[in-house]
């Protein structure tokens, strides 16, 4: 395994990012956590050994791009930052509002990509950049049209940036998590799920494609 001394968890307060940040805790890297809720922040970083926390809104890009910088410097430099922010959207097209549309995308595309531009920026050589998109991604379904969309988006976005890094020796990761058990899909902005099947355990999955890959950059 790599030695990943720091991570940032951006999402930290959501069930994906409260998973990674405790198993990469457990494996020993030293934390900080970026979320929506300050309250919630505040409660994961108590049962992490009081590890620094930043809040923020997905709404606000530039924000959203001084995590990384703030992470390292809590941190004393930065091995790795872990993306797992993503809200829901369901419905046909001609149903979703404009509003909808621009939450989607600005949540699952523009945040996180602002977050990875700053990282970029200030990760060790060597470092790892791990971003949730989703199995969406390669199998929309009807009614997610504006959803699958912003997913994928971010996928090309984060694909075309791994080429670029690859001459900087940072590893940039498109997390494929398959559709969990967590409750996400109920939480959507707009629209409800259609029926799926039970969804995977997600400390297996989190762990498998996400924690463990993070520990065990392959340049690709």
């Amino acid at each position: 395994m790599t030695d990943v001394r720091s991570a940032l968890v951006v999402g930290a307060t959501g069930v994906v990012g409260g998973l990674a940040a405790q198993l990469l805790a457990d494996r020993g890297a030293s934390l900080a956590l970026a979320g929506r809720d300050p309250a919630r922040l505040e409660d994961r970083s108590r049962r992490l050994n009081g590890c620094p926390v930043a809040s923020f809104e997905a709404y606000d890009l530039e924000r959203c791009t001084t995590l990384a910088p703030w992470a390292a410097g809590e941190l004393g430099g930065l091995d790795a930052v872990v993306v797992t922010v993503g809200v829901a959207g369901f419905g046909p097209a001609k149903d979703v509002t404009n509003a909808a549309a621009e939450h989607l995308m600005t949540v699952n595309a523009l945040a996180p990509m602002a977050v990875v531009r700053g990282a970029l920026r200030v990760l060790r050589p060597a470092g790892t950049v791990a971003v949730v998109t989703g199995a969406i991604v390669d199998r929309p379904m009807r009614g997610t049209a504006d959803y699958a969309a912003a997913k994928t988006a971010l996928a090309t976005w984060l694909r075309v940036v791994r080429r670029e890094q690859l001459g900087y020796g940072i590893t940039v990761m498109d997390v494929r998590l398959p559709h969990l058990d967590t409750g996400f899909a109920d939480r959507a902005v707009i629209g409800s799920a259609p029926a799926m099947a039970p969804g995977a355990d997600p400390a297996t999955e989190v762990d498998r494609l996400l924690v463990t890959p993070v520990l065990s950059p392959v340049l690709i």
